[in-house]
């Protein structure tokens, strides 16, 4: 697929820019790099106290943005042509809901809002599978798959889901399209997130033992070009899952020793008694305000196999994923590159 060309607009250009938000995030830089690589003008936002890693290399323009600062966002959004909105507060676990929910929501829908106001033509907002529906019987769920309340535990997800669901309200009048990755992994997965450093655990030895559960795994790479995909052949008001590969957790963990000459984990874990283990580690991360082990809420997912479809996003946009077998190869090549296996 050619990224160069949009259907129903002219080509990009240099003189169009377009503005990253959360390239110095793990999935925002891969956007970034994406969005260079098919000819954009790029502007490139940061936070307060984030890790500028993941700037270094781009011949761009680097902009303060915080998304609990509305005053911040009609300066980097003056003179951009389109608008790839990644940033979010994700964290399995956090000590503040509220907090996680004034950047997932409102800073979601004041910068979409003053997208508009500056004139963007086109806005890809960064949701999540997390937003979706789950089916019953643990088939890949879709677009379209119903929503239950159940679906949506701990904080992240309920969050992604009421910014899904207010930012397809706006979508009505202004041109936003939603792209709902899966579980990205690869390169460049600096903080890491809690996926990469389930993989790095993995990669060391340090997980002897696993819970009955599945994922959908998708290169990071993959993901930033099913972005650009979207937003040159998406229709407003539409969401598109881009994900990957189904697997258990079981077979993860073994892709994972195999690739760094390791046994597989054998021992499963039944979730049920591992759950007042989980009511005191997070009791105890309340206290310390650091990141528990488990929650329930996380317990409570595991029992979802989280398997999706991404037959939309190939059928519409010409989104092709590769096999996740890639994608944690290339997450164990970078991690031993950044010297965190040896």
């Amino acid at each position: 697929m050619n990224l160069n060309t949009w259907q129903g607009g002219r080509g990009v250009g240099q003189t169009d820019l377009t503005l990253v938000t959360g390239a110095t995030g793990f999935v925002g830089a891969a956007v970034a790099r994406a969005a260079q690589k098919a000819g954009h003008r790029l502007r490139l936002t940061t936070r307060p106290g984030s890790n500028p890693r993941n700037l270094a290399g781009f011949d761009a323009e680097i902009v303060p943005l915080d998304l609990s600062d509305p005053a911040s966002f009609a300066p980097a959004l003056k003179g951009c042509r389109y608008l790839l909105h990644v940033a979010a507060d994700y964290r399995l676990w956090v000590p503040d809901a509220a907090a996680m929910r004034r950047v997932n929501i409102d800073g979601t829908l004041g910068l979409l809002r003053a997208a508009a106001a500056a004139g963007v033509e086109r806005s890809v907002y960064t949701s999540s599978v997390a937003a979706l529906g789950l089916t019953h019987d643990g088939t890949p769920a879709d677009e379209a798959t119903p929503i239950e309340p159940a679906h949506h535990t701990g904080a992240y997800k309920q969050s992604k889901f009421d910014a899904e669901q207010a930012v397809l309200t706006l979508a009505r009048t202004q041109p936003i399209i939603i792209v709902n990755p899966s579980t990205p992994v690869g390169p460049g997965d600096v903080k890491p997130t809690p996926t990469g450093q389930m993989i790095l655990d993995a990669a060391r030895g340090r997980m002897p033992a696993f819970v009955d559960t599945g994922l959908n795994i998708v290169h990071v790479d993959d993901v930033a070009t099913g972005h650009l995909l979207a937003l040159r052949h998406g229709t407003p008001g539409m969401s598109y899952i881009l994900g990957g590969e189904d697997l258990m957790l079981r077979d993860l963990l073994a892709m994972i020793a195999a690739a760094t000459n390791r046994p597989a984990p054998r021992l499963r874990l039944p979730i049920t008694p591992l759950m007042p283990l989980a009511w005191v580690l997070e009791a105890v991360a309340n206290i310390t305000g650091k990141t528990p082990l488990m929650t329930p809420d996380i317990l409570k997912m595991a029992r979802k196999k989280m398997f999706f479809s991404s037959a939309r996003a190939t059928a519409t946009l010409g989104y092709t994923p590769r096999p996740a077998a890639l994608a944690v190869a290339d997450a164990l090549a970078w991690f031993r590159t950044e010297g965190h296996l040896t």
